[in-house]
């Protein structure tokens, strides 16, 4: 299988909390990061399931789940972002310690390449030849009670502001493991500098948007596919968020840390396809040092690049990253800038929650 691929409070703690900032904090900017992806794209789930059987206008249940080291969505507000690291809200972290047994993960320049060359004209061809490769049925199908388990490499740069000092670092690439029940209500994260060795557990009673089964119920036209996801960002995007780059950036967090049938990971990519404005990419490295091609689509606002990352000759996914391509007036990122760089090092399916491929029990 092909598709798959790799942080904060609960929007009512805002308030409340943001006497417990700390002193030194990331300063992000529009459209960019990790903080807050459970609760906007569990909601995004929940259009995409409910919205062939009920307006659109219909209130989505309030999300419980909030994890703060799940993947970045560009459909907040950058003011969002200026409480990141202040709380956790609403995840319980059973069996894994706390927060204050984790180890820091240390910090240097910010991560630089070069960027590939882009071609609007090559990205339908591409992106065709990948639908094809990611419908291969010969992987193993899932069954209940399993989970899936995938391990990424992962860094990050980002403007960290420390009084009236600002500088761009870029945290240590460092390993993530994350373990996800078929149906998303249970599940394990271990990630180096985020979570303590022993990880935290990822119950809830809001499933996770990119779960087995909540894949399996997307609809694998194309098509139809992507007007739901339309619909889906629509209602959760920040405005100066570019609804193109908002379904974009949607479709890959719905491929990234999960295991679609076939059939839906083909119909993702051949979604993209359709989005205005999605490139392809001659040249792009994942976060291990591996070469592919990219589809990519760049946000304006931001002057950002977001790149899936493929093998070449197999056409495997191997990771994402994104790039400063643009310099813009709000923002001391230079060009050349990777913003987040991640490589999926092994995806399998497994017995337990913990366990990892080959281990018995």
């Amino acid at each position: 299988m092909n598709a798959s691929p790799s942080h904060r409070p609960h929007p009512a703690e805002w308030t409340e909390t943001q006497g417990l900032l700390p002193s030194a904090e990331r300063d992000l900017p529009a459209g960019r990061h990790q903080f807050h992806k459970e609760q906007m794209m569990a909601r995004i789930h929940e259009d995409l399931r409910t919205s062939s059987r009920t307006p659109a206008t219909s209130p989505v249940a309030p999300v419980k789940r909030s994890n703060p080291f799940l993947r970045r969505t560009i459909l907040l507000p950058a003011a969002a972002f200026a409480l990141a690291g202040a709380v956790v809200g609403g995840l319980a972290l059973t069996g894994g310690g706390t927060q204050d047994d984790r180890t820091a993960l240390a910090t240097g320049p910010a991560l630089t390449t070069s960027i590939g060359v882009a071609d609007a004209k090559g990205a339908p061809q591409l992106l065709e030849r990948i639908s094809l490769a990611a419908a291969d049925t010969s992987a193993p199908t899932p069954h209940k009670g399993q989970y899936i388990y995938i391990a990424s490499k992962v860094a990050d740069s980002y403007i960290k502001t420390d009084g009236d000092k600002r500088e761009v670092v870029s945290d240590e690439l460092h390993s993530r493991q994350v373990w996800n029940s078929l149906d998303g209500r249970d599940g394990w994260l271990i990630e180096a500098g985020k979570t303590s060795d022993k990880g935290i557990t990822l119950k809830s009673d809001t499933p996770f948007s990119g779960a087995y089964n909540a894949l399996a119920e997307l609809p694998t036209d194309p098509d139809a596919l992507l007007q739901r996801i339309y619909r889906a960002s629509d209602a959760v995007r920040d405005p100066e968020v570019p609804r193109d780059q908002a379904a974009f950036v949607a479709i890959g967090d719905l491929l990234f840390e999960s295991y679609p049938p076939a059939e839906v990971g083909a119909a993702l990519y051949k979604a993209a396809a359709k989005i205005p404005g999605v490139v392809s990419v001659d040249d792009a490295v994942d976060a291990t040092g591996r070469h592919g091609v990219a589809i990519a689509r760049q946000n304006d606002t931001d002057g950002e690049r977001t790149e899936w990352i493929f093998d070449k000759k197999t056409l495997r996914f191997l990771g994402e990253r994104i790039v400063v391509v643009k310099a813009t007036a709000d923002s001391s990122l230079k060009v050349g800038t990777v913003t987040h760089t991640s490589a999926i090092t092994e995806r399998a399916v497994v017995d337990a929650a913990k366990q990892v491929p080959g281990q018995v029990g």
